[in-house]
């Protein structure tokens, strides 16, 4: 958790939802993809998975003169230090916890000066069932899309990270550098936590502009805007399990599963077990 998302907006409509100053969507960027993306980067995403390039919203001076500008930019979902020897790494860092991102050394820099939005429609969840089995004998798998009850956008807490490549001599060549994310995860709320015991930490508009300001550098304030809930935000459905294939995108990856095709599902508002 979180290993999938739902990212369904235009640049154009990000650009206005959060405020940007700076569209940089079409920046080149490198990309650790060896097929190219599909949708696009920056186009509507319904299965959004690690190591696509991802909308996200960050604050930063160009060049690092002069004021910072709210920015929309395609990111790399997996965060690469700036030490790792290689870019595998960043398979294990599409995550940071919040009760330890300020003390992880893969995290905590990044944390207290390279903080960023990720922009969403909602995420994916897999909810294993305490009473049906698969054909392995193991707990079946439900997929949940879980979203805002009043469906206004989301906006997970995330850090961003710069990743030089040491074989490109020339610095000012886009692929000498490999810009990547990683989306904090916190406790789940009560009734999600039948679906999973973690969920992205979702910020609210009101402090969206604090948790971008590079110059917040204060570690307590940082800590209290890591440890920001508000239960009752989040609804949620069973979905078909296609989305579990990267290679299935689209709207239809959303749509509510119908009840004759529940099994051993638990209703994550009631607790009730749905299908036989």
């Amino acid at each position: 958790m979180c290993g999938r998302y739902a990212a369904t907006a235009n640049p154009d409509d990000l650009i206005e939802e959060f405020e940007i100053d700076a569209d940089r969507v079409g920046d080149p960027a490198r990309s650790l993809l060896k097929s190219p993306q599909d949708p696009p980067p920056g186009t509507p995403d319904y299965n959004m998975a690690p190591t696509k390039q991802a909308p996200v919203v960050l604050s930063r001076a160009p060049k690092g003169e002069g004021d910072p500008l709210r920015q929309l930019r395609l990111l790399t979902w997996g965060l690469v230090p700036s030490w790792a020897k290689e870019t595998k790494v960043g398979l294990r860092m599409t995550n940071a916890r919040a009760e330890t991102v300020l003390e992880k050394s893969s995290f905590a820099k990044a944390a207290a000066s390279r903080r960023c939005l990720v922009p969403a429609a909602g995420w994916y969840e897999w909810q294993a069932s305490p009473v049906a089995t698969d054909s392995k004998g193991k707990p079946r798998k439900q997929p949940f899309f879980i979203h805002r009850g009043d469906d206004e956008p989301l906006a997970f807490a995330g850090l961003y990270e710069f990743w030089r490549d040491r074989a490109v001599a020339d610095n000012d060549d886009p692929q000498a550098w490999l810009t990547t994310f990683t989306i904090i995860t916190t406790t789940a709320d009560p009734g999600m936590d039948r679906i999973h015991d973690r969920q992205p930490l979702v910020l609210e508009r009101e402090d969206w502009t604090r948790w971008l300001d590079p110059g917040l550098t204060d570690l307590a304030e940082v800590g209290e805007l890591l440890a920001f809930a508000q239960p009752g935000r989040f609804a949620a459905h069973p979905i078909s399990t296609a989305v579990g294939a990267t290679r299935n995108n689209g709207p239809h990856l959303l749509d509510p599963l119908p009840a004759s095709e529940l099994v051993g599902v638990v209703d994550p508002e009631t607790g009730e077990i749905l299908g036989g």
